[in-house]
This record gives structure tokens, C-alpha cells and sequence, in this order.
């Protein structure tokens, strides 16, 4: 039967109508990518990756292709990952979320929808490995995503990954209904009062290095994400490796993220992706995404509430990782009511308090599935 649909055989590679299915996804995502700028950096050479995969190149555990090669280095060894963490972690100022410890607690309520999608996913089917890699989708940070499902199931790496940056891309697009619906104007309008707490130079130093030994102590599963995560932080406020720090903000983390795309595209063969199971996976990352939103702005309302009406519920939709576009997104929401209504320190602290609670989830996730099964 799969004679019949193949269309022309090429260097002893067979072209079928999946194949060229495949390279039309491939092509959508370097359209997206480069007409609307939806996460170009990772969509165009993600979209690459699937064309060359779908053309006999693909990336595999025991090819020989250089995208096979790539695959060994850097995806089932979790380099990639984790070397990217390191460039997102000199990128970030934890000082909002220093001088605003409540935030946290806004960065915890925005994993709930991983948790819950993974409760979610087992009911339709998938088994606890499969369900805890879709549920990373609800980090909303790819880095994350990609480090849980490599470890717990790399059959479904393509669709989970395609899926986290896929999804970080339309934030705006998915957030804003959601906040819109579950916020009145009368509490966008709230105006939080920005009376800075002075972070000193040596909290800053102090705090990536006890988060990194609390973190790897309490979830030892989290210890690579958490120690690359907090290296990049340290290179930045340590203030005396600026070449090391503009290294891992620049050329890192591109020649990480070139690769890592790569990769994954080239995992993206007809054959293993064209399956029900990946739209599957692609509806439970968006409810997953949304539910973090929910339960952010919830939290976030009642929050409001136990503070005499002092915080603005629209931060609570920052609590997910995708830093720093769910920050920037809460403030505008809030300018776009009363131009003159400033959050956005507020929001980057529960935004950052976000990424530090993805890492967390992402290294609870893999002690659970290791306890359970």
C-alpha cells in the first residue's frame, strides 16, 4: 500500500503524498516565521529541519546524516536545553521579583495548567510519560518542554516542541481574550503603587547560587535546568565576566537555538507525525496554556481582593515562563484602559517568578513520573 503513495523515489529516498504534506508544514512555519515574525528564531529553522527530514535527511538516534548527529549531541544528551537556559538566564533581572516576593506565588498559580493537562491526557489515553511531556507544554517555555519530553518521551519530541514555541509566539494572541473575559475594567484600571525595595548588589549574586542549592536538594530532577538557568544569572550580576556573559546572551544561545531547531525539525518525519496523536498533543498544549492563564488571573483577582483592591488581577496572567512577552502583554493591557497606569515592573516580577516556577514544574514532573512508575 505504501508503494501506491509514493509519487516519485529520489537517491533511493521515497518522496510520498506525507512527505509532501511534511514539507508544506515545513514551509507554513517558515512563512509564519518570517511573514509574521512569530517566533522566527526558532519556527524558520524548525521549518527547515522538517523539509530536509521529509527529503531522506532526517534526524534520528542512529543515523548518519549530520541532523542525526546534532540529534545525539545535543537532544539526547539535553545539551541544547540547557545551554539555551543558560543565555535566558543572562537575560534575565530577577530584581523585580527580589523587591516583590508575593509575585512568586503569581508564577506558581501559572503552572496549574500542566498539572491539570496531565490528569487530562491520561483519561484520553496516553500513558503517565507521555501525559507528563505534553503537560510540560504548559510552561510555556520550550527549553523546559524539550528537557522533559527528551527524557520521558522522545517519540512525541517534534509535536511538543513545534507545540511550546508555537505557543509562545501567540501569547497575545491567546492571553488577551482569556484576560479580557475574566477581568473587569474596573480592576484593569487598578494602579499599583511602585515603591521600590533597594536590591542590593550581593542579593543578586547570593540569589542564583541558593536557588540553584534549595532546588537541586528538593527536586533533584530540576537540578540541570535550575543550575543552567542560574549560571546565565550570575555571569550577569557578577559584573566581572562581561565576555562570558555576552557570550551566553549571544553567540550560546543562537548557535544553540540554530541547532536545536534543526533537530527538532528534522524529527518531524511524515511517518511518525502525521498522526492523530499529534493533534491530540497540539489541543492539550493550547488547553494547557490556557488554563495557566486562567488560574494566573484568578489567583491573581483574588489576590486583588486580599489586598484591598491594591493589586491589578491582569498580572496574574505574567505567572506563566514565557518571559518576557506575558510581562509586556499585562501592561499594555492595562495602558490600553489608563495610558498613564505603569505595571510593568510588577508584571516582569511575576513574570520571572514564572520562568523560575516552569523549571521547578519541569523537574517535578520528571521525580513524579520516576516515583510513580
Amino acid at each position: 500500500m505504501e508503494n501506491l503513495l509514493t509519487l516519485f523515489r529520489f537517491d533511493g529516498v521515497d518522496i510520498t503524498w506525507k512527505s509532501i504534506i511534511m514539507i508544506l508544514v515545513g514551509l507554513v512555519l517558515i512563512y509564519l516565521a518570517i511573514k509574521k515574525e512569530y517566533e522566527p528564531v526558532l519556527l524558520l529553522p524548525i521549518g527547515f529541519g522538517c523539509i530536509l527530514a521529509n527529503l531522506g535527511m532526517a534526524a534520528t538516534p542512529d543515523g548518519e546524516g549530520f541532523l542525526s548527529v546534532l540529534y545525539r549531541a545535543g537532544i539526547q544528551t539535553e545539551l541544547f536545553p540547557l545551554l539555551i537556559f543558560v543565555g535566558v538566564g543572562g537575560m534575565i533581572d530577577f530584581s523585580p521579583l527580589l523587591a516583590q516576593p508575593k509575585m512568586a506565588l503569581l508564577g506558581a498559580a501559572g503552572q496549574f495548567g500542566i498539572f491539570g493537562t496531565l490528569i487530562l491526557a491520561t483519561w484520553l489515553g496516553f500513558d503517565l510519560k507521555q501525559a507528563a511531556s505534553i503537560g510540560s507544554i504548559g510552561a510555556i517555555d520550550g527549553p523546559t518542554a524539550i528537557f522533559v519530553s527528551g527524557k520521558l518521551a522522545p517519540e512525541l519530541l517534534a509535536p511538543i516542541a513545534v507545540a511550546a514555541y508555537s505557543y509562545m509566539s501567540l501569547v497575545p494572541i491567546i492571553q488577551r481574550p482569556i484576560m479580557k473575559l475574566l477581568t473587569t475594567r474596573k480592576e484593569r484600571l487598578i494602579r499599583m503603587e511602585y515603591a521600590p525595595r533597594a536590591v542590593s548588589k550581593t542579593a543578586l549574586i547570593v540569589f542564583p547560587i541558593m536557588v540553584t542549592i534549595i532546588v537541586s536538594l528538593i527536586a533533584p530532577d530540576a537540578a540541570p535546568l535550575i543550575a543552567a538557568l542560574m549560571l546565565g544569572n550570575l555571569l550577569r550580576e557578577s559584573g566581572v565576566v562581561d565576555r562570558l556573559n555576552n557570550s551566553a546572551q549571544n553567540e550560546i544561545i543562537n548557535v544553540s537555538t540554530l541547532f536545536l531547531g534543526l533537530t527538532i525539525g528534522g524529527t518531524m518525519v511524515a511517518d511518525s507525525f502525521l498522526k492523530v496523536e499529534t493533534l491530540k498533543v497540539l489541543g492539550l498544549g493550547l488547553i494547557a496554556f490556557a488554563m495557566d492563564t486562567v488560574m494566573g488571573v484568578l489567583f491573581g483577582k483574588l489576590m486583588c481582593v486580599f489586598s484591598g483592591g491594591k493589586i491589578n488581577p491582569l498580572i496574574g496572567a505574567c505567572g506563566i515562563s514565557a518571559f518576557p512577552m506575558a510581562g509586556r502583554l499585562s501592561a499594555k493591557m492595562a495602558q490600553e484602559e489608563d495610558f498613564d497606569n505603569f505595571i510593568l515592573m510588577h508584571a516582569m516580577g511575576a513574570n520571572t517568578g514564572g520562568q523560575l516556577a516552569s523549571v521547578i514544574a519541569g523537574g517535578l514532573l520528571l521525580t513524579l513520573v520516576n516515583v510513580i512508575g
